[in-house]
């Protein structure tokens, strides 16, 4: 057959047209269900503080109390590299971002807790907390707030069991309430709701944000939330369906995250209090039905936390940061790519972990996403599915600091549009 000539076919126009037809309500479902990865940055961590604990000056205080940590265990970066086991050639930067990382933004995402970290209170005694909650995210979210500040800020109130769920509500309102009367709902606000077990549930917190949308002229769906998954009933419910994804659904688009509570759930599964960790079995399990229920939908997903804490003598606080380093890395091979920090002794190696973890990959990575641009071929035959993921990779590692756009420019010829071209991601201002 000669180049121009008509290519012979059988199928009739007409067909082509029924195919499209049919199937129009699977693509705009698709299209509503899975519209991908939002393409903003995602916090590496999040920090619960219970509601009577929280100050003004507590997101400074923890850096201060990691780096006095630091100061004292691990001095310099051989000393860091040794306790940890980082490789020499990258010791030195991971050490140096750690340290700016606790002076400049030590906690990335602060969630004042009124659930388990702060627990029933007579009715006027959380009233005033929250009224309190409310002028703090206020004040740090506003633009050109001063000194270390958190990225994202809010909330977690009590669940919507039955037993709690009228002082859920209202100190969920007062806290709306306070933040609209004081100049309105703060970009980087993020609220989370606990020990969700039913759709219904989620349809129900649904309807609050709604209502309170209408009540003060806030765009539909500006409010949304995340998810605390620490219930087996959310993971399979009695139906024997994967509740976490009618959980998705029921969520209509204002689900945002994922967590996985570590403790609640080992719990609620029998598992004794000396193994109750992130990387049990029944943990894994949980998480891998959460990441396949939202993969797609553009709901990300954050680990749990261990509840060993670097404390006490050096051997100690060595080995509880190598058990959190471990654990940390740990997560990030699974692409769970955010946790729950709960000290301040955390810190150092929630960002060694994430530092490192970007810094190893990045040359291999780098390479194999510029031959895959240039099909200058190489050792890795890789797709397009995998230069998705080889961008993400590089993007999350500048979005979390681990790595600087020139040094990813330099070895890959990509801009960051580039990668959020190859990545499936919009452009983002991260």
């Amino acid at each position: 057959m000669s180049h121009g000539e008509p290519v012979p076919t059988t199928f009739a126009a007409s067909v082509r047209e029924d195919v499209a037809a049919s199937l129009a309500d699977v693509d705009a479902d698709l299209a509503r269900r899975y519209p991908g990865d939002p393409g903003t940055r995602q916090p590496v961590h999040t920090v619960y503080v219970p509601a009577d604990e929280i100050t003004a000056d507590t997101v400074r205080n923890w850096g201060e109390q990691a780096l006095a940590l630091l100061d004292e265990h691990a001095p310099d970066a051989a000393s860091l590299a040794a306790v940890l086991g980082l490789p020499d050639d990258i010791a030195g930067p991971v050490y140096e971002r750690v340290r700016a990382k606790l002076v400049r933004e030590p906690v990335e995402d602060l969630r004042i807790d009124f659930e388990d970290g702060y627990g029933p209170r007579p009715d006027a005694e959380e009233d005033s907390a929250a009224v309190r909650a409310a002028g703090l995210v206020s004040a740090a979210l506003a633009p050109g707030a001063r000194g270390p500040v958190p990225a994202w800020m809010g909330i977690r109130m009590k669940c919507l069991e039955a037993p709690v769920r009228d002082r859920g509500i209202r100190t969920l309102d007062i806290f709306l309430t306070a933040l609209a009367e004081a100049g309105g709902l703060p970009d980087g606000l993020v609220l989370t709701l606990p020990k969700v077990s039913y759709a219904e549930q989620v349809r129900a917190m649904v309807r609050l944000c709604a209502e309170f949308e209408r009540a003060h002229g806030l765009p539909d769906g500006r409010l949304r939330f995340e998810l605390q998954i620490e219930t087996t009933q959310s993971i399979l419910g009695a139906d024997g369906r994967a509740t976490v994804a009618r959980m998705i659904d029921a969520a209509d688009g204002r689900a945002s995250s994922l967590h996985y509570g570590t403790f609640d759930y080992s719990a609620a599964c029998g598992v004794s209090a000396a193994h109750q960790a992130m990387d049990h079995p029944a943990a894994d399990h949980a998480k891998a039905v959460m990441q396949a229920a939202a993969a797609g939908t553009g709901v990300r997903l954050s680990d749990g936390s261990t509840n060993v804490v670097p404390a006490g003598a050096a051997d100690r606080v060595h080995e509880a940061w190598r058990l959190h380093h471990r654990l940390v890395r740990r997560s990030l091979a699974r692409a769970y790519y955010q946790g729950w920090d709960m000290h301040p002794g955390h810190l150092p190696t929630r960002y060694a972990a994430g530092y490192a973890f970007y810094r190893e990959g990045l040359d291999d990575a780098a390479a194999r996403l510029a031959a895959y641009v240039t099909r200058a071929g190489g050792d890795v035959m890789d797709e397009p599915a995998t230069a998705r993921a080889l961008s993400g990779y590089l993007l999350r590692g500048l979005d979390c600091g681990a790595l600087d756009s020139d040094e990813v420019a330099r070895r890959t010829g990509l801009t960051r549009a580039d990668l959020d071209r190859l990545a499936g991601r919009p452009d983002s201002a991260a």
